[in-house]
């Protein structure tokens, strides 16, 4: 099929860098990436993934919560930062992925 259609688009800067460095690994140029989900849009009909709201829990999903329910949980937070309830993100981190490996 003969590809003389410009398209000229406006993206994150970071985000196309990211992009183009996963579709390099593929060996896959960015203008194909984009002819392939032009493609998949015709072919489902519409956008060819789920577009959704994340399912966040309902005690993390600030935009569930008041103004003063989000600042009493950043209170709480600092209060136990002060009290040293607390722990090295890396650590945590590593200490999940070694758990649920």
């Amino acid at each position: 099929m003969e590809k003389s259609a410009t398209l000229n688009l406006r993206v994150n800067p970071a985000l196309k860098r990211d992009a183009e460095s996963v579709l390099g690994r593929l060996g896959i140029p960015m203008s194909t990436a984009v002819d392939m989900f032009l493609n998949q849009i015709v072919l489902v009909g519409g956008i060819p993934f789920s577009v959704t709201l994340p399912n966040a829990p309902e005690g993390i999903d600030t935009t569930r919560m008041t103004d003063e329910q989000i600042h009493a949980r950043i209170q709480r937070g600092y209060e136990s930062y002060k009290a040293g309830r607390t722990q090295n993100a890396a650590a945590a981190f590593e200490k999940f992925r070694e758990s649920h490996s």
